[in-house]
């Protein structure tokens, strides 16, 4: 059966990688972005030149909305455009809420509105369950966001819950715990820590600076997410799901295998004979332990939908760092 989708954000790392994986199962891909012209290059996506269909959409725009909803008529809709760098959400707490609440709200009615057989995902987050008071979480943990970003992935979450009990709609709402991939921007902390082991490696760096290395995460590789959302969205009921490894692990994790993976050694001999740990840490930026780590429970994702992730945490970080040093010419 073939679909036709529309991905929201298609631009971001998820969206590319969906509508790999939806072009490759012969789904018709269109991706809506604030300006068309010359996105997909841009993002570093020029292979899908071609296969995908941009149309013009303003999350905050209702018009605009309600406009690419019409032209496209979708089968289902994976509403992934947002906001995903948490720190900038304290800078305008405004923008950030409109951007992620709001604009689900308007793509949900949209929806409803134009065609209410449309299966819609809304991508939610991890950063939901704040002080949850539990590790790991699951759908029915308790969501104790604290921040603005999360306040706001909070809110669409919710919306998804009670228009679906409501109208009976088939909506789904994913709750990704932390994923990345080679395509994720420099300034989240894997590819960071990735890139600049690959530095080191290459001969262009001698140090790498970050902050505490005790902290804990659950990352996923961003292929391994996609493919939990569509199998949820194409499931025979809706509901809300947890896509994660379960797999915790520190940052100091994260160092060690990006270091493994390109084959240097971490700690070197200094000038005074004395081992040096070419990792520095920042006092500024190493905050006290997280009492609930953000860690995720995908057991329903495993047991309803029959998801598993394919790609282990040491194949990730090591694809992430042959792709920063394959940029590097190294």
């Amino acid at each position: 059966m073939t679909r036709r989708v529309l991905i929201t954000g298609i631009t971001g790392q998820d969206g590319g990688y969906l509508a790999e994986r939806l072009l490759d199962g012969g789904d018709e891909v269109i991706g809506a972005v604030r300006t068309p012209d010359g996105a997909l290059e841009r993002a570093g996506l020029g292979h899908l030149e071609g296969r995908v269909e941009l149309v013009p959409l303003d999350l905050l725009d209702r018009s605009s909305v309600h406009r690419a909803v019409a032209e496209v008529a979708p089968d289902e809709i994976y509403h992934l455009a947002a906001p995903t760098f948490v720190p900038t959400s304290w800078d305008d707490p405004t923008d950030t809420i409109a951007a992620i609440a709001t604009g689900t709200a308007i793509v949900l009615a949209a929806a409803g509105e134009l065609r209410d057989d449309a299966r819609v995902l809304v991508a939610a987050s991890s950063a939901m369950f704040g002080d949850a008071g539990t590790s790991p979480q699951d759908e029915s943990t308790p969501m104790r966001p604290t921040n603005p970003y999360a306040v706001a992935k909070l809110a669409a979450h919710g919306l998804v819950g009670a228009l679906r009990a409501h109208h009976g709609r088939f909506l789904v709402s994913a709750i990704t715990f932390n994923h990345e991939s080679p395509r994720r921007p420099a300034h989240f902390l894997p590819r960071k820590v990735t890139s600049g082991v690959a530095e080191i490696a290459a001969g262009r760096a001698d140090a790498l600076t970050l902050g505490d290395l005790r902290a804990v995460r659950d990352w996923s590789h961003a292929r391994d997410i996609v493919e939990g959302m569509v199998l949820a969205l194409r499931h025979d009921e809706p509901d809300d799901y947890v896509l994660a490894s379960g797999a915790p692990h520190t940052v100091g994790d994260l160092v060690d295998a990006a270091f493994t993976a390109a084959g240097v050694d971490r700690f070197v001999d200094g000038p005074d004979g004395a081992r040096r740990d070419r990792v520095q840490v920042d006092p500024r930026f190493v905050r006290p332990p997280e009492r609930w780590p953000s860690v995720g429970d995908p057991s329903r994702a495993r047991r309803v939908l029959g998801w598993r992730p394919r790609t282990s945490f040491e194949d990730l970080v090591a694809e992430m760092v042959a792709a920063d040093l394959g940029r590097l010419g190294a």
